[in-house]
């Protein structure tokens, strides 16, 4: 890797950060940037005179969202570093930025990737309704797809398996379950879960970089057991937080971002944070993930995907030598991958 992949104050990594730590050094042949700039023109061309025309904006967005995720898969990162800008100046961004969801992820108002915002508009929440019905006819029908691609389909999926694991622990130990969220956004997973609202967490740290995110949840969970805390990676490795122990431990949209050397240390860091028979998971888009070369290009969502062999390769690096039981399984669609860590009572 020729540069590490830096985590300021705040963990806040770019989109050209996060392709630059993907990158496969190998050599690359001259001509392929040249077929790639080739294939992308008469792609985007296209739909710009599909939506001139007419066509329905699903089957637009569908083609185009395949044939971006062909060049991305079949074209060295080198080449597709290349090409993304020249897909995002194209004017068919003028159409396809209609989107609500699209836009705000491209503009990205929080100064990052994948913030909390971004996920409501992908779980179709009450604070994002006057931003879609405000934008164009064009924009909510394109929102329509992007809102059930299969990688919102995943991402709404993971809140729900989030849910279900703290009810699943809860109900093993009522009364008495501790639970930390780490990037917890706004924690919508928590009105999914019985057990929080029947009372029976004893602590839930919703710990997250964002401050807006952080007063959201301090507003929405006033009252519960759930504590909104202002942190991020840098802060939980550098041990600046005096938390306690967990008998869940989770990062869901996190690991999306992180080099393999900082995923290792936070795996190392949330395992030491276990109680026994506590469980820490992590999720990651996976290869398997159909839209990667339209979140990469239109919505400016650069991540680092990861398959199941390397989230167990992260997981075996941090359990070596150590009690541990590991498994690995993909989501219903494959667009993302989990990875649970069980510490042994």
């Amino acid at each position: 890797m020729a540069r590490s992949l830096v985590l300021d104050g705040e963990s806040l990594v770019a989109p050209g950060e996060i392709r630059r730590a993907a990158r496969r050094f190998a050599a690359t042949n001259p001509s392929d940037l040249i077929v790639a700039k080739a294939e992308l023109a008469v792609s985007l061309d296209l739909s710009i005179r599909q939506f001139r025309s007419g066509v329905e904006p699903r089957a637009i967005i569908e083609r185009l969202s395949e044939a971006l995720h062909q060049l991305r898969r079949r074209f060295h990162p080198e080449v597709w570093d290349v090409i993304v800008p020249i897909a995002q100046s194209h004017p068919v961004a003028h159409y396809l930025h209609q989107d609500p969801l699209t836009r705000w992820s491209f503009e990205k108002p929080r100064g990052y990737s994948g913030d909390a915002r971004l996920l409501d508009f992908i779980y179709g929440r009450p604070e994002i309704e006057d931003d879609v019905a405000s934008s164009s006819t064009l924009g909510r029908s394109i929102y329509a797809y992007t809102r059930n691609a299969s990688s919102s389909v995943a991402v709404r999926e993971r809140r729900d398996i989030l849910a279900r694991r703290v009810d699943e622990i809860a109900s093993a130990r009522p009364g008495s379950t501790e639970v930390l969220a780490i990037a917890s956004g706004h924690l919508r997973e928590g009105p999914l879960s019985h057990a929080l609202g029947a009372g029976a967490i004893k602590r839930w740290v919703a710990l997250d970089q964002d401050p807006m995110s952080v007063g959201t949840v301090a507003r929405d969970f006033a009252g519960t057991s759930v504590e909104a805390l202002n942190g991020s990676v840098k802060s939980l490795l550098a041990g600046r937080h005096a938390l306690g122990m967990f008998d869940f431990v989770y990062a869901a949209g996190l690991y999306d971002y992180l080099p393999d050397a900082v995923a290792i240390k936070l795996t190392k860091k949330c395992v030491s944070m276990l109680k026994p028979g506590g469980t820490f998971l992590f999720a990651n888009f996976s290869p398997a993930t159909d839209v990667d070369g339209y979140m990469e290009t239109f919505m400016n969502w650069a991540l680092l995907l990861r398959s199941e062999h390397e989230m167990g390769l992260i997981a075996s690096e941090s359990a070596a030598g150590a009690d541990l039981k590991v498994s690995v399984w993909p989501g219903t669609n494959r667009s993302v991958v989990y990875c649970e860590i069980e510490r042994q009572p």
